[in-house]
């Protein structure tokens, strides 16, 4: 198992600790609905995944490799907002997606914001069981960050993922990107900090061999 550091966050972290382990937080009275607000409305950081996603399509199918979409969510994203507030939230954000992007192997690798409490990894030319393995080290890595979460039975933060495999032939197909996402609700679905795994690639098999 690989070691994570927090080298050069020493403060931040603690910082990040202090904040989430105040018992008086008030709960902001736009708590819900700021949460609700433009659920619909196309941000610049779903822009940015939509541009890297079509970037990596095409290399992956220019070379004839896969490409995989890792998508991470907060678990009990309302009840967390509802406990420690907006500023805290941003905090931990801001922690998770520094945890994260300290793994990522390559240096063109990206840690995409999505949604509210969410992050996106487009990985082309990446094994499906190298992208296990990173998903892995990422669980690691949020667990050994203790952000504490008294709205949660785990007790701290914790984020599901969700994997889609897929073989790129062609145009962008985003099918991938929304396979990955249905399968982090999957994994929410069936508790905390879990994975789920969607493999495309027979699937775009059979759809070739018809057509």
């Amino acid at each position: 198992m690989n070691k994570v550091t927090t080298s050069g966050n020493d403060g931040l972290w603690a910082r990040i600790r202090a904040a989430l382990g105040r018992t008086d937080a008030a709960v902001p009275a736009y708590g819900q609905a700021a949460i609700a607000k433009n659920p619909h409305k196309k941000s610049r950081p779903a822009q940015r995944i939509d541009e890297e996603l079509r970037r990596s399509w095409a290399h992956a199918a220019e070379r004839n490799v896969s490409l995989c979409v890792l998508a991470l969510e907060m678990d009990n994203y309302a009840e967390y907002f509802a406990a420690y507030g907006r500023e805290a939230v941003d905090e931990s954000i801001e922690a998770l997606d520094s945890a994260i992007s300290a793994l990522l192997p390559r240096e063109t690798d990206r840690c995409l914001r999505h949604g509210r409490a969410g992050f996106v990894l487009v990985l082309p030319d990446m094994p499906a069981l190298m992208a296990r393995d990173l998903a892995s080290r990422i669980a690691v890595a949020i667990r050994h960050a203790g952000l504490a979460n008294r709205a949660s039975h785990a007790g701290q933060v914790t984020m599901s993922m969700g994997l889609a495999v897929a073989n790129p032939q062609g145009g962008l197909d985003r099918a991938v990107l929304e396979a990955a996402h249905q399968a982090v609700k999957k994994a929410q679905r069936r508790g905390l900090a879990r994975l789920e795994v969607v493999d495309l690639r027979g699937r775009e098999e059979r759809q070739r061999r018809a057509a």
